[in-house]
């Protein structure tokens, strides 16, 4: 079946096998491998990537299912010269250790950033009207359904805000 799918900005048209994972044809079909297949059971986040704004498991998700979709992945939201401000600071930070989970942590703290600029609440969040307070408490549960096997969460949380903090000057 022909799908269309606009990724980092680009329109594909891509011809797929209705089982596929939308993971499987990002990484092999369009040659984006900046995503990872971690687990494949959508319980490591390696796969994050945004789709319509809003991050999923790519690995879980049906290819078919997003005919028309707007799909960023982390190539498609900084490069090599111009670093987005989450890359900077994984770097900066040494939000890394083997740098294989890093993508979809990247992936997932950009999302969460928007959800929680949108006030959306958390599991531990105090108030549920009030905006969130990115406490690194907060940052560590609204990033939970990611892991990291190298064990960087400390770093990985401070990438964040710093990011975090660096975005909302530059606003």
């Amino acid at each position: 079946m022909q799908i269309s799918l606009n990724i980092n900005g680009e329109d594909h048209k891509v011809d797929v096998d209705l089982r596929r994972s939308l993971l499987d044809v990002l990484r092999h079909d369009l040659a984006l491998t900046g995503t990872k297949k971690g687990c494949d059971h959508g319980q490591c986040g390696a796969c994050t990537i945004l789709l319509d704004g809003r991050r999923i498991n790519s690995c879980l998700s049906l290819a078919v299912m997003h005919d028309g979709a707007t799909i960023t992945t982390i190539e498609g939201i900084g490069t090599a010269e111009d670093l987005h401000p989450l890359q900077r600071a994984f770097v900066a930070q040494d939000g890394y250790q083997c740098g294989y989970c890093t993508p979809g942590q990247i992936m997932s703290a950009l999302a969460m950033l928007t959800e929680a600029e949108e006030g959306w609440p958390s599991y531990i969040s105090e108030s549920l009207e009030a905006e969130p307070d990115l406490t690194d408490d907060e940052i560590a549960e609204r990033m939970s359904g990611n892991l990291c096997r190298c064990s960087a969460y400390p770093r990985i949380r401070q990438s964040i805000a710093e990011a975090r903090a660096q975005m909302r000057a530059a606003k």
